[in-house]
């Protein structure tokens, strides 16, 4: 119990930096009764729209509900959206201090279409070019200047290719927080994945690792080490951890490689599970937990959590501490 209450304690003590691509997730929900009869479609009757905050932004979400304090940093546009995604961080009391607005991009928004918990139809707002070597030099700059006035411990990227996190704006990071002895979490994406040099975490799944990989990968723990030790070969970080869906975690720390399996749920939606296990990685090794492994356990509980709930939604901090106590005192009582 006590050890449970300690992570918890340290998770609060931290402050976060998450750099990447924000969004705007918002949900148009309805039921359905009946058949288009100018298509084979569902006719959705609408009952109610909602906005939440999306991709990085529900990252800084999840550490905030951790008890961190959280700072968000990324680019959009300055168009309608701009402002709806403004107030919601006003609203959940989250800093607009790294974030940079550019009349060259829009505001990504994700509409999601549900009828009776399903997910009908997702529609995508965004922008997916780069950003120009302008708007990186002034990213960086106000990425700088948070660093220059906050004492930050961890700095995590949050990659969705949506164009924010472009090679120079990641090397560019990364010797900042080397310079500063700050620890680095990533979570990547298909394109500029051998870009993140150095960094402490890094955290792809299955799928980005089999594409990106020259030899074919399983989940098995034989091909999960050679696939962390080819990640550490080219990118020379500290831990590798792979998500690996419904068959769990995979975790390489220089003291333990493992899988962690998944605890049995009863799964309503995905999305949203990755953001959650990196938002607890990144807070167990900005709190100093270098064997990750009982970080990794967590964090397997969390992204397993959000996944019971429909829609995008950030870790229950209470209910995940009580489902942690009881699984160490199910480990107790098997050994």
């Amino acid at each position: 119990m006590s050890a449970s209450i300690d992570i918890f304690q340290r998770f609060g003590q931290q402050n976060i930096l998450v750099v990447g691509d924000v969004m705007i997730d918002r949900y148009l929900t309805g039921r359905v009764s009946r058949i288009s009869p100018e298509a084979p479609v569902p006719v959705v009757e609408f009952q109610e729209s909602q906005n939440r905050l999306g991709g990085a932004a529900n990252v800084a979400l999840n550490l905030r509900a951790l008890g961190a304090k959280t700072f968000l940093g990324s680019v959009i546009g300055q168009d309608e959206n701009t402002v709806i995604f403004q107030e919601l961080l006003e609203e959940l009391g989250l800093s607009a201090t790294g974030i940079l607005t550019s009349s060259e991009r829009m505001t990504t928004v994700k509409t999601r279409v549900i009828a009776s918990n399903q997910h009908l139809l997702r529609v995508d707002r965004e922008d997916t070019k780069d950003l120009s070597a302008q708007e990186s030099n002034n990213f960086l700059s106000q990425i700088k200047g948070l660093l220059d006035t906050e004492k930050i411990d961890l700095i995590l990227f949050q990659d969705y290719n949506k164009g924010v996190l472009t090679e120079q704006v990641i090397r560019g990071i990364i010797n900042e927080a080397l310079k500063r002895n700050i620890p680095t979490a990533v979570d990547p994406k298909f394109k500029n994945f051998w870009a993140y040099q150095k960094v402490t975490l890094f955290k792809p799944n299955l799928k980005e690792i089999r594409s990106q990989l020259p030899f074919p990968v399983s989940p098995t723990l034989d091909d999960m080490k050679k696939a962390a030790n080819f990640i550490k070969d080219k990118l020379n970080n500290t831990a590798t951890v792979i998500t690996l869906s419904e068959k769990g975690l995979f975790v390489m720390d220089g003291q333990s490689s493992v899988i962690i399996p998944t605890q049995e749920r009863s799964i309503a939606d995905v999305c949203g599970a990755g953001d959650t296990v990196i938002s607890v990685l990144a807070l167990g090794l900005a709190a100093g937990y270098n064997n990750l492994y009982e970080i990794a356990t967590l964090a397997n509980l969390a992204g397993g959590q959000v996944c019971e709930k429909v829609g995008v939604v950030p870790v229950d901090c209470k209910q995940l501490q009580k489902e942690y106590v009881e699984l160490l005192n199910q480990k107790l009582l098997s050994s």
